[in-house]
């Protein structure tokens, strides 16, 4: 007998992608949904026997999703899929009602072993992509690519949360990350909704492979340092002022650590890392961003913004890529072109 499958996430090379891990020779029939509402809708319309859901989406995110499904009764056996691994993301969703979770990018005999486990599949166990068709043409659009790297970016960020998390001991909120081509220029305007003319102080570390270099920046609210020190233990009230540079360090090594090993990993590639620096202490962000904003005619710019709510904590991580170089890393992630030695 048929089933019908639906793919629910907000990325369309994240739908192709699952849609691609399926085994093959499953007789199902595919659904797709970019947001909670259109699955709840597809749900009640019969598409949806088995629901593969993404958590962080717009209009209806997977936990909300979820309630609902659960309040309702819905018919249908979900399985999370997502880039954000904490631990205590895992527990929301199978305390209401998921029967597992699956991490991005999806691992295919992983995949087929969960399925095998609750007798939705009973097939061949070695791992089958269903398609071997590209995810994308190498004539996408600008949007397509965006989209990609947004993905790219999804996973990455909760790889670094989820080292954060463990460390604080704390949940740490993950948005839909921001992406953009964007002229020099237009990068001070993009940062002006994180700057709301507060205080920041800034880590930079540079990060290079053969054909591939970028910028990470971690961007601080001074308002959040001393909150953040206290979750570490540490004491930042001695007044040379090196207490809170190591809180500033210390957090960002933890994150843009996490986040180049899982575009690392993705990108099939070995990044060198340069020691990180301040770029500055109690300024205004157009003062920090200044000298980078000015290195590149134009980069792609990955924002996103995490925050510990619980502790009215927030902080920006920033990836630039020039432009010159966002098409091998497109190139690495879609169709795996390339080497470290090209």
């Amino acid at each position: 007998m048929t089933v019908s499958v639906l793919i629910c996430d907000d990325s369309g090379f994240a739908r192709k992608a699952m849609a691609r891990s399926l085994p093959d020779g499953w007789d199902i029939d595919i659904s797709f949904a970019e947001h909670g509402q259109q699955a709840i809708d597809m749900i009640k319309e019969g598409k949806g026997d088995i629901l593969f859901l993404d958590l962080n989406m717009p209009v209806l995110d997977g936990y909300q999703t979820m309630q609902i499904i659960r309040k309702e009764d819905l018919p249908t056996l979900v399985i999370v899929v997502s880039g954000d691994v904490q631990e205590e993301a895992r527990k929301r969703m199978l305390a209401l009602g998921a029967v597992d979770f699956i991490r991005k990018p999806i691992d295919n005999e992983k995949l087929t072993t969960i399925l095998a486990k609750y007798g939705i599949y009973t097939g061949a166990t070695t791992a089958q992509k269903r398609e071997q068709t590209n995810l994308l043409s190498e004539n996408a659009d600008e949007a397509e690519k965006l989209d990609a790297f947004r993905e790219l970016a999804n996973v990455a960020m909760g790889q670094a949360g989820e080292n954060l998390a463990k460390i604080l001991n704390e949940f740490i909120d993950l948005p839909i990350p921001n992406v953009s081509l964007l002229h020099s220029s237009e990068l001070h305007m993009a940062l002006d909704e994180v700057n709301r003319n507060k205080q920041m102080s800034a880590v930079s570390k540079g990060f290079i492979s053969t054909g591939i270099s970028g910028e990470a920046i971690i961007l601080f609210n001074d308002s959040n340092v001393q909150s953040m020190a206290s979750l570490l233990g540490d004491d930042i009230s001695n007044s040379d002022g090196s207490g809170e540079i190591e809180v500033l360090m210390d957090v960002s090594n933890i994150l843009i650590g996490a986040c180049l090993n899982a575009l690392s990993e993705q990108l099939n590639v070995k990044f060198t890392h340069n020691t990180p620096i301040i770029l500055g202490l109690h300024c205004d962000l157009h003062e920090l961003m200044n000298d980078q904003a000015s290195r590149w005619e134009k980069v792609l710019a990955i924002e996103i913004a995490y925050a510990i709510s619980k502790h009215d904590i927030s902080f920006e991580l920033l990836l630039l890529i020039p432009d010159q170089d966002v098409d091998r890393v497109f190139n690495r992630l879609v169709f795996q072109k390339g080497s470290e030695h090209e």
